[in-house]
């Protein structure tokens, strides 16, 4: 084991993790050295996006994030979305609009989904596309997805008039 230790912020808490591998990833850190599971691992290439969190206000596949280089990071994983356990707008229009089946990309769809709407409050069809373009569903065939965005998307806005 190596002596190598650093800091994380993760959803609004500093985290010390000590023996660490300077080459880690950070999505290894947040699940295994960190214990949040949320933010799953598939492809390991940045390819599928089941890894997204956002991390300085950007959405990025923590697979591809060396952990040590996310030190000054502000970094939010999808259990830093909800306010005292209860779901997200988002995550309860994933089960009201049935866009949750196997469950193994939705945290992932979920972060990705939060971070175009907190950024463009009133997306089009095309913009929800490019935005979630980077995460892949074997499961739902998308439909259910889109229109889980969709009505986030209108619940925010009805909610502000």
């Amino acid at each position: 084991m190596s002596n190598e230790f650093y800091r994380l912020r993760v959803n609004g808490v500093d985290h010390e993790v000590r023996d660490a591998w300077a080459g880690e990833s950070l999505l290894y850190v947040l699940r295994e050295r960190l214990g949040l599971p949320g933010t799953k691992g598939a492809c390991e290439q940045g390819e599928c996006g089941s890894c997204t969190v956002i991390m300085d206000g950007e959405a990025v596949c923590s697979c591809l994030v060396m952990a040590a280089t996310a030190v000054e990071a502000d970094i939010v994983t999808v259990e830093g979305l909800a306010v005292d356990g209860e779901p997200t707008d988002v995550q309860q229009s994933f089960v009201d609009a049935g866009g949750v089946q196997c469950g193994f990309c939705t945290p992932g769809l979920i972060v990705a989904v939060h971070h175009l709407l907190d950024r463009n409050p009133s997306p089009s069809d095309l913009e929800i596309k490019e935005a979630i373009s980077g995460n892949i569903c074997r499961c739902t065939g998308y439909g259910r997805i889109f229109e889980a965005v969709r009505q986030a998307r209108d619940a925010r806005a009805a909610n502000k008039g």
